[in-house]
Parts: structure tokens; C-alpha cells; sequence
């Protein structure tokens, strides 16, 4: 049995981190491993109420007192109600520490069963100065690494199913925003130390952190590999990194000669260490979103770099329980953004949590063809979509940066991941694009934007993928208003259109142009007719997109179309060939397209 030096109690010995062997490995493609969630609603199941994996009782319990209760504000008061609860349930039960929202960690002793988690679970609820009584969960990160520069990074700029970022770049970078990575932490990278700041270590549990010690100030990751036998795996596992690679993902530098771009390369990254060895508590999670959105954690320094957007790429299964929800309402009621993962098991999201928590932007994965990818989670609680790759064909993955170290700390590298876990960057990055176009954004209003500006889904997604793959290019427009350049291209290329026949197209070709259209597409037309009326034009987008300019209407007898139409071409890669197709849709008159042009 393991032992741990954080907070002994007397010569009873610490026990071992739960173990999540009913689980599926953190690192396998289909599903992470997921540990099963309490909920306090009356609908719950005795299960849920007292294990913190499936088949696994809880060690230790999360409880929120009503505001007045003695208990919720004097440590003594909750130590001293924790021993008189274990008292009448017959069980060992300590006060530990208090967290961020204000609840009280409580241990249960040495190995409970089931039944012995139950008895202290309904002393706590029949108290009525009890709000709340959950199991501390054991959470995991939602990834799945596989093996190994802008080029590869098809995520973010290919036309089928990239998420458009390139086209953000002209109006945001991220500048001025702080993201804070819940992750395992921080291996150092050359692509990445420009962008870091101060974050936090806040695993408590020396057997989960494998750094020595317990908090402190220091979020570096020595690895989370495991041997045969550990973590309720009958195989080891190398260590992950997996926070680096999200990192990567949201702010990897750019224009530097090398290495991968990140989403928001212009923001800063604060790596907030939650997941270690086997995972990480709940507890420790709440702490660390408290922190980061600039509350308030007993015995933690004031964080100096308070985050505006937190990227969660972790979950345990279940529903989502009032004490992870109170951490994540304070931190929106801070104005920090909540970005969260949907999960890996290929089901339903509103099993998993934090995804289906409140005040979160849950996000599903998709492959290279804009399909849900096989492993990601979908359900109605799914907000957007991003790409997460599929490695069955390695660079059909998210490349971001990595370490080549299978256990501790070795080179720098970079790799292709997969999994809800690279998904949810692409939108923490797309979120702190959005706060630096405007610092004004609310984490309400961002979310808004993010699902009304989306695009359909180039593939399919059986199930719910929310308001489709998030558009960065068509989102920060919005959000920032972006005008016109003034850059003109034209054509005078005269041509005759046919009466009541069918359509003439005339194209213009824009090159030497970065992103995409603008939202103020400037389409001006000139046309000679005898009864415009009959005349339905169309602009034509390089991919084949068509936006209707002028729809016939038999009532409109004047001469000619000498006019500017203005389109919000956004959705629309800039370079590449335009047309201007036009059809006289009745007989008896006729006209010539005289040019046309597209204003940028």
C-alpha cells in the first residue's frame, strides 16, 4: 500500500490513490478513463453517492454547508462536525482541508466499503445545514496520443474541415489574454516557454503528484506513466505530457521559423497542475478553477495571472455534482470562460462531467472530413464542435508540442494526438481570440458568438454535435467588426446574357491575400437589361459556395443593375477563383453583364 505524507493522521497510514481499474485507460482511442460522479439531486443513484470510480468506494468527501452554518466558514466547527458524523456512522471520518468555494474536504478512514461511504453520506444529509455531500471523483485527461510545423496543421486552415483560424489572425491574436491550462501541468518547450506565466501545482495527494511534494508553486510535470498492475491497468503506461500538448494547441509561438502555430498565439498560458499518477481529485480540480479565475484558495498564494478562459480537457462520468458546479459558477462569475471537453466514450455527453456541467462550453471532436470523430461524446448538452483528429492515420491527428520522454522529462518534441482533449483547445483558443478582439465579452456573450457564427458540419454526426465546427474567421469578425481593406479586383470582361436561357458566369481571380473575405464583401455589379426584373444573380465562392444577391421579380420592369451588394463572405478562403453568375429567368428581353468587381 502506498503512503503519502499529506496530512497524517495520527499512525493511521495514507491510503492508496483509487485505483480505476472498471475504467478504460486515459490513453486509448475509444474512451478515457472516466471515474463515476456523485450528484445530490434526488434522482441519484446509491452508486453514484458513494464511489468515486465504478465498483471503487470513495476515500474521501466533498461537503458544502448552507451560508450561516457555523460549519461553513470555521475549520474547527467542520472538524468538529466531520468526527461527530463518523461518531454516529461508526466510522473514522477527518476534517482535511477547506476548498475554494468554501467546502470542506472530509477522509473517511482507512478502506470503506460501499456500505461504510453510504452510512457517512446519510449522516451528512440528513444534517440540515448540509447543502451538499459528494464523493471526491478521480478524473482523467481525455486524450490519446500516437507519434510524430504549420503545414501538418490541418486543423486549422484546410478548407474542409479546419476551423478557419488563419482569417482571426488579421483582427486578434490573443494578446492580453491569460489561459489557464487544468491540466497535468508544464514539461518545458522551446515553442512554447514565450508564452507561459506563473501557474500552480495543486495536487495535494503526494502519491498522485510524484513530484515529492504537495502544492507549491511549481506546476512543472515530471510524468504521469504508470507501471503493470497501477492505476487499474493490467499494462503500464508512458508518461503523456498531456497538458503540454493542449498548451501547444491554444498558444504554441508563431512566426518564429519553427514548430507548430497556436490558435491563439499572442495569449499567455498559466499551467495549473490537477492530474498526476492515475489522474486527480475533484477537490483538487475546484480548487484550481477557484484560483485561476481569480478566487480566493486558503493557504494558496492570490494568483497574479488570473485567467480569462480555462481549458478543461479532464472528466470523470456521472452527473455533474454541486460542488464541481459552485466552483465553476464562481469562476464565470468572475467573467472566466469555461471550456470543457465532451469526453471520449462515443456516448451520450450528459454522462460525463465537467461536460455536462452548467455555464461551460462542452466541446465534441471531429475527424480530418468534419465528421464526429468515432471516440467523441454528443448529446443535445454539446455546444460546437472543433477538430480532434483521428491517428488511425497519424497525420490525420492534432500536432502540437510534446516531450519524447517516456517517463520523465527528456527532449522536446512534437506529436499527433486525438481525442475531445485536442478539441477543446481549438475553442480556449478561439475564446481568448475573441476576449483580445474585445476585452468587453462576457463569458455568455462569447459562447453566443461561438455557436451562431459556426458553420454546418462538413461531415456527419450522429447524435448532436451543437451548432456545428466553430469558425474562428467568421466568429472574431463578429465580435470585432471587421471592415473592408479597400483592396479592389475587377473584371471588364463584357458578356451577353442569354434570354430566358441559362446562366453566364464571369470570374475574377484574388491572389497574394492571407485568411479569408471579409464579413463587408463589397460586390459591385453593372449590368444593361431592359426589364431587371428578370434577372437572378449569384455570387459564386472560390469552394463553390453560392450567396443570392438579386432574386427575379416580375414586378421590377426598370432598366439595368448598377449596384453594390454587400456579403458577408467570412465562411470564404479570400484567395482563389470568384464568379458573378447571372440567368434571365424570362423571355422577350435581353442584356450584358458590362464587369463586375469584389472590394476587400
Amino acid at each position: 500500500m502506498r503512503t503519502s505524507s499529506s496530512s497524517p493522521r495520527g499512525s493511521s497510514p495514507r491510503r492508496k490513490l483509487i485505483s480505476v481499474a472498471a475504467l478504460s485507460a486515459a490513453l486509448l482511442t475509444a474512451a478515457s478513463a472516466q471515474a463515476a460522479v456523485a450528484q445530490d439531486a434526488p434522482s441519484e443513484t446509491p452508486a453514484a453517492r458513494t464511489e468515486a470510480a465504478p465498483g471503487t468506494p470513495a476515500e474521501r468527501l466533498i461537503v458544502g454547508y448552507k451560508s450561516g452554518a457555523a460549519e461553513a466558514t470555521s475549520d474547527k466547527a467542520a472538524a468538529a462536525d466531520a468526527a461527530a458524523k463518523g461518531e454516529e456512522a461508526g466510522e473514522d471520518v477527518d476534517f482535511r482541508r477547506r476548498l475554494g468555494t468554501g467546502a470542506a474536504l472530509v477522509d473517511l478512514g482507512t478502506g470503506p466499503t460501499t456500505a461504510d461511504v453510504a452510512d457517512v453520506v446519510a449522516e451528512y444529509r440528513a444534517d440540515p445545514q448540509v447543502a451538499y455531500v459528494v464523493p471526491d471523483r478521480l478524473n482523467k485527461p481525455l486524450a490519446t496520443p500516437n507519434d510524430t510545423e504549420y503545414p501538418k496543421q490541418w486543423d486549422l486552415f484546410e478548407t474542409t474541415a479546419g476551423m478557419r483560424v488563419p482569417g482571426a489572425w488579421d483582427l486578434a491574436t490573443g494578446s492580453g489574454v491569460t489561459v489557464a491550462v487544468i491540466d497535468t501541468g508544464y514539461v518545458t518547450h522551446s515553442d512554447l516557454a514565450a508564452n507561459i506565466v506563473g501557474g500552480y501545482d495543486f495536487i495535494s495527494d503526494t502519491a498522485v503528484s510524484v513530484d515529492g511534494n504537495g502544492r507549491d508553486s511549481n506546476p512543472a510535470d515530471p510524468g504521469d506513466w504508470y507501471a503493470a498492475g497501477e492505476c487499474g491497468q493490467a499494462t503500464g503506461g508512458s508518461s503523456s505530457w498531456h497538458g503540454t500538448h493542449v498548451a501547444g494547441t491554444i498558444a504554441a509561438a508563431t512566426n518564429n521559423g519553427k514548430g507548430v502555430a497556436g490558435v491563439a498565439y499572442g495569449a499567455k498560458i498559466s499551467p495549473v497542475r490537477v492530474l498526476g499518477k492515475c489522474g486527480g481529485y475533484d477537490s483538487d480540480i475546484i480548487d484550481a478553477i477557484t484560483w485561476a479565475s481569480g478566487g480566493t484558495v486558503s493557504g494558496v498564494p492570490a494568483n497574479a495571472n488570473v485567467a480569462k478562459v480555462i481549458n478543461m480537457s479532464l472528466g470523470g462520468g456521472g452527473a455533474c455534482s454541486t460542488a464541481t458546479q459552485s466552483a465553476i459558477n464562481g469562476a464565470v462569475s468572475r467573467g472566466t470562460t469555461v471550456v470543457v471537453a465532451a469526453g471520449n466514450e462515443n456516448q451520450n455527453a450528459a454522462n460525463s462531467s465537467p461536460a455536462n456541467c452548467g455555464n461551460v462550453i462542452t466541446v465534441a471532436a471531429t475527424d480530418r472530413s468534419g465528421n464526429r470523430a468515432s471516440y467523441s461524446n454528443y448529446g443535445t448538452i454539446v455546444d460546437i464542435a472543433a477538430p480532434g483528429g483521428e491517428t488511425a492515420t497519424a497525420a490525420n491527428g492534432i500536432l502540437s508540442t510534446l516531450n519524447s520522454g517516456t517517463r520523465t522529462p527528456s527532449t522536446e518534441n512534437y506529436a499527433y494526438y486525438q481525442g475531445t482533449s485536442m478539441a477543446t483547445p481549438h475553442i480556449a483558443g478561439l475564446a481568448a481570440l475573441m476576449k483580445s478582439a474585445d476585452p468587453a465579452l462576457t463569458p455568455a456573450q462569447i459562447e453566443s458568438a461561438v455557436k451562431s457564427n459556426a458553420r454546418a458540419l462538413p461531415g456527419t454526426c450522429s447524435g448532436g454535435c451543437g451548432a456545428g465546427l466553430a469558425d474562428a474567421a467568421k466568429t472574431v469578425q463578429a465580435v470585432k467588426g471587421g471592415t473592408s481593406t479597400g483592396s479592389t479586383y475587377s473584371s471588364t470582361t463584357a458578356m451577353s446574357i442569354p434570354d430566358n436561357g441559362s446562366a453566364v458566369e464571369s470570374p475574377i481571380g484574388v491572389s497574394g491575400r492571407s485568411g479569408y473575405a471579409p464579413s463587408t464583401l463589397q460586390v459591385g455589379v453593372d449590368i444593361t437589361h431592359t426589364y431587371r426584373g428578370d434577372l437572378v444573380i449569384d455570387l459564386v465562392a472560390p469552394d463553390g459556395s453560392v450567396y443570392r444577391l438579386k432574386s427575379a421579380a416580375g414586378s421590377d420592369s426598370a432598366d439595368d443593375v448598377n449596384t453594390t451588394y454587400t456579403v458577408n463572405a467570412s465562411a470564404e478562403t479570400a484567395n482563389g477563383t470568384w464568379k458573378l453568375r447571372v440567368q434571365d429567368t424570362a423571355s422577350y428581353d435581353t442584356g450584358r453583364l458590362n464587369g463586375w468587381r469584389l472590394t476587400f
